[in-house]
This record gives structure tokens, sequence and C-alpha cells, in this order.
């Protein structure tokens, strides 16, 4: 694997609180990879676990599902759907050859525009030692 491989990352983000601080990175100049991919969503709950699944298929080295903090949720319980459905379609994912590490969930805030940079960054190095998603596109 080269040196300059850089790993893909698509953030699905919620609109209220994740998709802001993102922003706020940005805008506030906060270093972090370039090679994160950011899809904004109404909610962390509108992200279906296939959605995971079809980024990976079309090319993506990781996902972060990220959203508001538990129960600070726009749409009163959407976190805690989320938090309960990835937690169940993980197990599923590493069914279909996915290691662990390549799917994130976290809560952040639109106010946290360092700690999205952050966890992108540290996301981004777990990645990279994992290495390219190989496996996931030629099984699907």
């Amino acid at each position: 694997m080269s040196d300059s491989w850089q790993p893909t990352i698509v953030a699905f983000a919620c609109q209220w609180c994740t998709y802001a601080g993102a922003d706020l990175a940005g805008t506030s100049r906060i270093p972090y990879p370039p090679s994160v991919r950011v899809i904004k969503v109404p909610c962390s709950a509108r992200v279906d676990p296939s959605f995971v699944i079809r980024a990976f298929q079309r090319g993506a080295d990781g996902v972060l599902v990220s959203g508001c903090h538990p129960g600070d949720c726009h749409y009163m319980e959407g976190n805690y759907l989320t938090r309960r459905r990835f937690s169940l379609a993980k197990p599923f994912m590493s069914y279909l050859g996915l290691e662990p590490g390549r799917v994130r969930v976290e809560w952040i805030s639109a106010a946290e525009g360092q700690r999205f940079a952050e966890i992108v960054r540290e996301m981004t190095g777990d990645i990279r030692a994992l290495g390219p998603n190989r496996k996931m596109r030629e099984r699907l």
C-alpha cells in the first residue's frame, strides 16, 4: 500500500448538530483530512444501515454516522433509534466481511467543531491501519 493512499470516509451528518459542527470546523480552519465526504441528513435516525452498506459498495473505506447528543435530538428520540439500530446492524456488517472499525457512530453537537475534526482524524488513522476496503467491493 502506498504512503499517499488516503481512505475515503462517508459521514452521514445530522443537519442540526453534526453538520453544523463540521461547518464550524471548516470556518474555524481546524484541519482534518480532506478525504471525508459529508452527507447532510435531517436526523441520524434517517440513516438506514443499507445506506452504509451501499457506501461501502460504492468505494468508501469507512462510514461515520453522527447526530445530536442523546437527549438533545431535535426529533425527540432519533438518536436513541440510531444507537439501537446500529448496535443491531454491526454484527450483520461483520458477517458481510466489514471490520468493526470501518463503521462508527458518534454524537457531535453544533458547537463541537474541534471534536468533529478529531473524530475524523482518528477514524482516518484507524482505517489507514486496516487498509483499503477491497473485500466489500469484490464481495458485493
